[in-house]
C-alpha cells in the first residue's frame, strides 16, 4: 500500500507541479506588467472632439420618421471622429447610422477616413503601417461586426479596431496584449473563449490536486504508524 500510494503521490505531484509553475510563472508576468500598457492606454490619444451643436441637431422624432422606423428598440446620439451621428437600432436588432446634423443615412467610412481617424486616435513614435477592412472582426478584437485595423510600428505593435461607421477605436491590441492573455490562460487553468470556472481543465488539476492530497494523508499516517510503532517497541522493560 505504501508503494502504490507513493507512486499515485510522486507522478500525480509532478503533474500538478508544471500546472502550478505555469500559474506562479503566469501570475508573474501579470503582476510584473503593468495592466495600461497591456490595455494600449499608452498609444491611444484622448480624443478631441468638437462639441455637439444642438441648434443644428436634427430630433429624433424627425429622424425616426426620416429612417420610417416604428419599432426602434433604441436610439444613441454618438459624437464621434466623423460628427454627431444618430444610432438607431429597431427591436429586432438591426443597425443604422444617421447624421445627426443633416438626417441623411451615412454609409460606413472610407480607407482614407480611417487611416486618418487612426493616426489622430494613436499616440507614440510608431508610424501607420496598414489599414484593412475586416468584414468579419478578428477574435482578438473582442467585438463583433465589420471594422478597419489599423497597424502601427511601435516596438509593441499597436493595433486600433476601429468602427466601420464612426470611425470610434472599438479596442487596441498589441502583441504584449497577446502574450498577456496566453499567460493570463496558463493563470486560470482556462484555454479557450469561455472564461467558464468550469472548464475542463480546472476539474481534472482539481480533482489530481485531492488525489495528492488523499494519498498524502495515507503516507502520512502510514509513516506516523510506523514511527510509533518503532517508538514503542524501543521502551524499555522493567524487571520485577
Amino acid at each position: 500500500m505504501l508503494r502504490v500510494a507513493l507512486q499515485f503521490h510522486k507522478w500525480i505531484a509532478l503533474v500538478v507541479g508544471i500546472q502550478v509553475l505555469g500559474w506562479v510563472l503566469g501570475g508573474l508576468i501579470m503582476t510584473a506588467i503593468p495592466i495600461e500598457r497591456v490595455h494600449g492606454d499608452n498609444h491611444l490619444a484622448a480624443p478631441v472632439l468638437p462639441p455637439i451643436d444642438l441648434k443644428r441637431l436634427v430630433p429624433l422624432e424627425k429622424e425616426l420618421a426620416t429612417a420610417d422606423m416604428t419599432d426602434v428598440g433604441s436610439a444613441t446620439l454618438k459624437n464621434t471622429p466623423r460628427g454627431p451621428i444618430w444610432v438607431l437600432k429597431s427591436a429586432a436588432g438591426s443597425e443604422g447610422w444617421w447624421n445627426a446634423y443633416t438626417g441623411e443615412n451615412i454609409d460606413e467610412i472610407t480607407k482614407a477616413e480611417a487611416q486618418t481617424y487612426a493616426q489622430q486616435a494613436y499616440r507614440g513614435a510608431g508610424r501607420l503601417q496598414a489599414v484593412v477592412y475586416k468584414e468579419t472582426a478578428p477574435k482578438e478584437a473582442q467585438v463583433s461586426g465589420p471594422l478597419w485595423q489599423a497597424s502601427f510600428s511601435d516596438t509593441e505593435h499597436t493595433r486600433l479596431y476601429l468602427d466601420a461607421f464612426t470611425g470610434e477605436v472599438l479596442s487596441r491590441r498589441s502583441s504584449l496584449w497577446g502574450l498577456y492573455d496566453f499567460f493570463y490562460q496558463i493563470h486560470i487553468m482556462n484555454f479557450g473563449d469561455s472564461r467558464t470556472y468550469n472548464h475542463p481543465v480546472i476539474v481534472i488539476a482539481a480533482g489530481l490536486t485531492l488525489v495528492i492530497v488523499l494519498t498524502g494523508v495515507v503516507l502520512l499516517w502510514i509513516r506516523l504508524s510506523h514511527d510509533v510503532r518503532r517508538v514503542l517497541g524501543r521502551r524499555p522493560t522493567t524487571s520485577g
